[in-house]
């Protein structure tokens, strides 16, 4: 059993939240919205703080706490690759569900590392659709 995340690392509170939807930047896939905010009050070198946010459009609560369960274990295991200094918040969509059920924690894995990465939260460069090909050589300019 993997131990829990402290409450020193989550948003809990509702100003925390309002603080990132307002005025930090997003970025989304169908799965999941990812919400970042710097965190003045914490160095570069802490960990991240992550909030959570399921509606009743994902499902009822059972389906709505199997999503939040699955998106934590996720998280924790990405965690490290994460850069600090950040406040987070993750808001499920419907879809998040049927990934959960179909390809379980290693497709919802697969979907934040994707949102991390191009939100720019870890080291790897993020992605942009339809720049390069695989295989394709760039001109140098002369």
């Amino acid at each position: 059993m993997k131990p829990r995340q402290s409450r020193r690392g989550r948003l809990t509170r509702s100003a925390e939240f309002e603080r990132v939807y307002k005025r930090g930047s997003s970025c989304a896939n169908r799965h999941l919205v990812l919400y970042s905010f710097p965190n003045q009050a914490s160095g570069a070198s802490d960990a991240p703080r992550v909030g959570f946010s399921v509606s009743r459009r994902v499902g009822g609560a059972v389906e709505r706490n199997r999503v939040k369960r699955v998106l934590r274990e996720a998280v924790q295991a990405v965690l490290e690759e994460v850069r600090g200094g950040h406040d987070i918040v993750l808001v499920a969509r419907p879809e998040l569900l049927q990934l959960a059920q179909s390809e379980g924690l290693r497709g919802v894995q697969g979907a934040l590392v994707d949102l991390l990465t191009r939100a720019g939260l870890t080291d790897e460069q993020p992605r942009q659709a339809g720049r390069r090909r695989a295989g394709s050589t760039e001109r140098k300019a002369a």
